[in-house]
């Protein structure tokens, strides 16, 4: 990775405060997206401009924000997507099952992939088409936003830290506490271990991997035979034709979803409310982390070659 490529683009000084229910919570969604080539670093500098202090980081939280006011009610499907598996015994994702009326994040993506470089949009539907980029790409990666059960956990009763909450407001209480215990309190200091991680540390060997959508955890079953990585592929066939129905299923949020819906049966339900009334500590709590690390770190390198290859034509995070 060179030093271009991990420039961390203008990060900011992200909320520690985080609001229950909000998916990664504030403290997650702003720690993803930093690795940009220099036309998609301007593009979203230019774009977000200075309300959001010309960073993906503080932008990326506007989704969650707006979802429940009345001009964007109609958004609120199109952070998850409802895999209609059997977590923990199975787990699986099929957009023509669980995405039929193509109202989900993975319609979502290619929709505002297309639509971040329209040129009859006005500059505040292009601003909005990134900051919904910059969100989903984030939400796709937890996997409690791939799957239906108790509405992704929302409806399963837990605790964190002596709180009552719910399954899905647990892990962004886990990435709090993480963020404290482990690096140093501060989403600056974790964006820098993760970026250190991804570059000389466990993730290093990854990346290429990432980049073609290639899954550590469950492979993409329609995974073609050339050599071009998969963003490349997904993004290009997407700009070339400006028709989603053409091009959806993507490869890469397809297969981002499964990735993401493979651990809700390792990991998120591997549980029992009787025996693990506690989550935010113990086994549930380290198996988890481990598994919040790589998602972000994995979502915000994909994030940015995604808008690398819109705006630079190439990943170039390699």
């Amino acid at each position: 990775m060179n030093a271009r490529s991990t420039v961390l683009a203008l990060i900011t000084l992200l909320a520690l405060h985080v609001q229950s229910g909000l998916a990664w919570g504030n403290l997650g969604h702003q720690t993803i997206g930093y690795f940009l080539a220099p036309n998609a670093l301007s593009f979203v500098q230019t774009t977000l401009g200075s309300q959001y202090n010309f960073s993906l980081g503080p932008a990326a939280t506007w989704a969650d924000m707006v979802k429940s006011e009345p001009a964007f009610t109609w958004s609120k499907n199109l952070h998850f997507v409802d895999a209609e598996d059997d977590p923990p015994s199975s787990c699986s994702v099929e957009e023509i099952r669980d995405c039929a009326d193509q109202i989900c994040v993975l319609a979502a993506i290619a929709n505002y992939t297309t639509r971040v470089v329209d040129p009859t949009l006005d500059a505040e539907q292009i601003q909005e088409a990134l900051k919904f980029i910059d969100h989903f790409v984030g939400d796709i990666g937890q996997p409690l936003h791939v799957e239906a059960v108790a509405a992704g956990g929302n409806d399963i009763d837990a605790t964190c830290s002596g709180s009552k909450t719910n399954l899905h407001a647990v892990h962004t209480g886990m990435l709090t506490k993480n963020v404290d215990a482990v690096h140093g309190g501060t989403s600056e200091q974790y964006a820098a271990d993760l970026v250190a991680e991804i570059q000389t540390g466990a993730f290093s060997s990854l990346t290429a991997d990432w980049l073609s959508c290639t899954s550590t955890t469950e492979p993409v079953n329609n995974k073609r035979e050339d050599a071009t990585p998969s963003i490349e592929r997904d993004v290009r066939a997407l700009l070339a034709t400006r028709d989603t129905a053409m091009v959806t299923p993507l490869e890469c949020p397809l297969g981002w979803a499964r990735e993401s819906n493979a651990f809700d049966c390792s990991t998120v339900f591997n549980f029992e409310p009787e025996e693990d009334p506690e989550l935010c500590e113990g086994t549930y709590f380290t198996n988890a982390i481990p598994v919040i690390d790589l998602q972000l770190a994995k979502q915000g390198f994909r994030l940015a070659a995604w808008l690398n290859v819109i705006f630079d034509g190439a990943p170039m995070l390699s």
